[in-house]
């Protein structure tokens, strides 16, 4: 029986789970060969920049859905506060409610944060200048949107790791409940 090649979406959602889980260094070739059934050959047909393509990549398609499912929706110019809210539903269902970590931020955590740091700063940036616009559209002055800002992503990116250190996703689910309280006050 022949087996059908598998496309590079497919690839890079797999790789991005051993990364998650292993880190970009623990992220071994064999381990990434191990999750997606090929061999070191194919995985260089598809990535032939090794593990750094493969990383690059991942980044990339998060960062495409974040655009699309959190960026996106903070730009609502008629109702600001229906954007944030929808910024917030994505986060809790991208996270699975504090059950998956934020690669991104594990990259910038570890070793990896050499090789992305262009990509890594433009991701958290985005979000917080995003979420800053949205906040100065529902009323609040330049100060408060950007501290604001700050401190949403700030505690969302704790909260995932608290969350996981504590093994309670009702971490996550409570500190994203104070920060929607926080977002909808003003």
């Amino acid at each position: 029986m022949r087996r059908i090649a598998p496309d590079r979406d497919s690839l890079v959602a797999v790789v991005a789970e051993v990364f998650r889980k292993h880190g970009y260094e623990g992220a071994s070739l064999s381990l990434i060969g191990e999750a997606t059934g090929l061999g070191k050959g194919s995985l260089y047909h598809f990535f032939p920049g090794g593990k750094e393509e493969m990383a690059a990549d991942v980044i990339s398609h998060i960062d495409g859905w974040f655009e699309a499912n959190v960026f996106m929706p903070l730009q609502d110019k008629h109702d600001p506060r229906a954007g944030i809210e929808r910024m917030l539903e994505a986060t809790d269902s991208y996270f699975q409610s504090g059950r998956r970590v934020c690669l991104i931020g594990a990259f910038a955590l570890d070793d990896a944060r050499n090789h992305f740091a262009r990509q890594i700063g433009s991701y958290f940036g985005r979000w917080v200048m995003h979420l800053t616009e949205a906040l100065k559209r529902a009323g609040h002055s330049q100060p408060e949107a950007i501290a604001l800002a700050e401190e949403t992503v700030a505690v969302i990116q704790g909260a995932l790791t608290l969350a996981r250190a504590f093994d309670d996703t009702a971490v996550f689910s409570r500190a994203l409940q104070r920060a929607r309280a926080k977002l909808d006050a003003g």
